[in-house]
C-alpha cells in the first residue's frame, strides 16, 4: 500500500489534487442565488471560446445565468484591457468558468393536512479567467 493510500485512509479522506494556478486575467462572483446546474448548462457553451462571440451568445440566451456570465465574462474582460494596455477585445478568449456549488439555505415548505416539506434554495461560486489568445501557458515543473 503506497503512502498516499494510507494517509487517505488514516484521515478517512481522498486526497484532492489541488487547482493549477491558471495565467490570465480573472473575475469570480461568490454566493449568487441560483442552483449550480443550471449555470453549468449555459456555461458549457461559452467556455473556451472568443470573448467577442462568448458575448453575442450569452446576449440572446433568456437564462437568468446567462445574464449572471455575461457580466462576469465582462469584469474580467475589463479587468484585463486595464491592466495591459497593448490588449483588445478581439484577441481575448474565455480560458476557464468554473462554476462551483454554494452553501444551500433550507426553508420550510408547509403542504396539506399539516405537514411540512424542505425547500432548497440553491447557490453557487462562478469564477471566470480570460487571456490573450495565442498566449503560452507557463509549466511550473512537473505537476500532474
Amino acid at each position: 500500500m503506497s503512502d498516499a493510500a494510507k494517509d487517505r485512509k488514516a484521515t478517512g479522506k481522498a486526497a484532492r489534487s489541488p487547482r493549477k494556478k491558471t495565467t490570465g486575467y480573472s473575475a469570480n462572483v461568490p454566493f449568487q442565488r441560483v442552483s449550480a446546474t443550471k449555470v453549468r448548462r449555459i456555461a458549457d457553451h461559452v467556455r473556451r471560446k472568443p470573448y467577442v462571440e462568448a458575448i453575442a451568445l450569452l446576449d440572446v440566451l433568456p437564462h437568468k445565468g446567462a445574464r449572471m456570465l455575461r457580466k462576469l465574462i465582462q469584469s474580467a474582460a475589463a479587468n484585463a484591457l486595464a491592466q495591459n494596455k497593448n490588449l483588445d477585445e478581439q484577441m481575448l478568449y474565455v480560458k476557464e468558468l468554473l462554476v462551483d456549488v454554494g452553501p444551500t439555505m433550507k426553508r420550510m415548505w408547509a403542504r396539506g393536512r399539516g405537514r411540512a416539506d424542505q425547500l432548497l434554495k440553491r447557490s453557487c461560486h462562478i469564477s471566470v479567467v480570460v487571456d490573450e489568445i495565442g498566449a503560452k501557458e507557463v509549466g511550473h515543473g512537473s505537476e500532474g
